[in-house]
């Protein structure tokens, strides 16, 4: 199981080492493409490997855990994995197009594919403290990705984005000091057996306070999530795709793992502030998008709100929600990077991504708009889009707990996004270019149109194939939720029977 949990690692670190060597020659963009595709084959066949066998684990230089380095992979794990490597297919095929030559003589590439290897790393890690390591390492290629342009907009945006991030470093490693004080463990298995056994459980609610606002800053909640419309709409838009599609989810998935696995002492204390962070983050995530005229801005802000309800599912802690959180996970990775990639082919053909300045897309762009409309409407919620039932199975499970107002805040979110969604429609597509532009796909070579738009309607078809035939993927939320709420699985693989 070795090999099979460390080539969704090795294959994008490798990918990384030789797309820097060449990053002067062009094959060093088409060594990033081959890279990606062959993470999503080695991602596949992990999957394919957990929904046959169950929860698998390996530890590293053959140290049994819980002393050594563990990576294992749950459904969650697994097709967290399997997302990642989709965007970052995606990405990189668009990059083609996109990434100039002396963005890629920079080490774009090498950078992008770090960046892939970090969000794996952070899904399969099995202990609190490489969870660390892998977020440091997201840290800084998401940095060096950031500031590739070195305008000055990029450089406040990534200032803004690094200062954050480090406060949320030194929250995470604090709690994890005081966590391994008291317990004498930081793998994550055993830290569910022995959490528990903890006699100053009061200690360990301000521990888990922590670890929540040091994941919760990496996940972009209220309030901590001001530095993510500050930086997401400065750099190339391959850059902000990825980042809009994977970075906020790592710290949802942080989140969920130790908030089902180790932190379930004090679940009225916990769960209920996440319940209130959840519904402020939807309700100023949409307000602030509502308030924006550009494009990438709008999208920005509704990372926030759409955390949110990811959020809810894990707040609500029932079954029923933790199969919402981990479905609209899922869809909120492709719906939302996909977004971003609309808008960077909207910005080449019209000059901007301000509403105000450009226009005209409907009628010289007409598969554009359409490609746009089909992930617009899954994150708004319209049936029978992904959106919809995602949004569907965490109001219904609101509703069951008779969480009224929670429900309502979801259900005016989603109309709030509707507006947005609309704004964007009429100001880009529907209205004439106020210059009088033609904003036509002949302005791009046919040779760059074909990177832009196949992985835009590849997406919109995963988008579509979600919401027409929701069972399966519903169905595999219901399995890997119930992995969640019941770890013992987890937990025995990882030590082989607990200590």
């Amino acid at each position: 199981m070795s090999w099979l949990l460390s080539l969704p690692l090795i294959i994008p670190f490798a990918t990384a080492v030789v797309a820097y060597l060449l990053r002067d020659r062009a094959s060093g963009r088409w060594i990033s493409v081959l890279g990606s595709l062959l993470s999503l084959l080695a991602s596949g066949v992990l999957m394919a490997t957990v929904l046959r066998e169950g929860v698998i684990s390996a530890q590293m230089g053959q140290w049994a855990a819980p002393f050594g380095i563990t990576l294992v992979a749950d459904l969650l794990s697994a097709v967290m994995v399997v997302i990642t490597a989709i965007t970052g297919l995606a990405v990189a095929v668009y990059a083609l197009s996109d990434i100039t030559e002396e963005q890629e003589r920079l080490g774009y590439h090498a950078l992008f594919q770090v960046l892939i290897a970090g969000v794996t790393g952070a899904f399969l890690t099995g202990d609190l403290f490489n969870l660390y390591v892998w977020f440091e390492v997201m840290l800084i290629s998401s940095f060096g990705l950031l500031v590739l342009g070195n305008s000055r907009e990029q450089i406040d945006g990534g200032v803004k984005y690094v200062a954050l991030n480090l406060v949320s470093t030194v929250l995470f490693l604090t709690g994890t000091g005081i966590l391994y004080g008291l317990t004498g463990t930081l793998n994550l298995a055993d830290l569910a057996l022995v959490v528990p056994r903890v006699e100053n459980q009061g200690l360990i609610t301000v521990v888990s306070v922590l670890f929540m606002i040091a994941f919760g800053m990496k996940a972009a909640v209220f309030p901590l999530f001001f530095w993510l419309p500050a930086s997401y709409h400065t750099p190339a838009f391959s850059v902000s795709a990825v980042f809009a599609g994977l970075l906020t989810k790592v710290g949802v998935y942080a989140l969920i793992r130790m908030f089902t696995l180790v932190f379930t002492g004090d679940i009225g204390f916990t769960h209920e502030i996440l319940l209130w962070v959840a519904c402020l983050t939807m309700i100023t995530g949409v307000l602030g998008a509502a308030a924006q005229n550009d494009f990438r801005k709008i999208l920005s802000f509704h990372i926030v709100s759409q955390i949110g309800y990811m959020v809810l599912g894990l707040a609500l802690f029932t079954p029923l929600a933790i199969v919402g959180a981990v479905f609209y996970l899922v869809h909120h990775i492709i719906v939302k990077a996909n977004l971003f990639l609309v808008a960077g082919v909207a910005q080449r053909l019209t000059g901007s991504t301000d509403l105000s300045k450009i226009g005209g897309l409907y009628k010289s762009a007409p598969l554009l708009a359409v490609l746009f409309l089909v992930p617009a409407f899954s994150l708004a919620g319209f049936p029978p889009l992904s959106g919809f039932w995602a949004k569907y199975i965490l109001v219904k499970a609101s509703l069951d707990v008779e969480a009224w107002v929670v429900a309502f805040i979801a259900l005016a979110v989603g109309l709030l996004t509707i507006f947005s969604m609309t704004k964007i429609w009429g100001e880009v597509f529907w209205k004439p270019h106020p210059k009088g532009v033609d904003p036509a796909m002949s302005r791009i070579d046919r040779s760059a149109a074909l990177p832009l738009m196949l992985p835009i309607a590849a997406m919109a078809a995963l988008t579509v194939v979600i919401g027409l035939f929701p069972e399966p993927f519903v169905a595999f939320a219901e399995r890997s939720a119930a992995q969640l709420l019941d770890p013992s699985d987890y937990i025995s693989t990882v030590l082989g029977g607990g200590r």
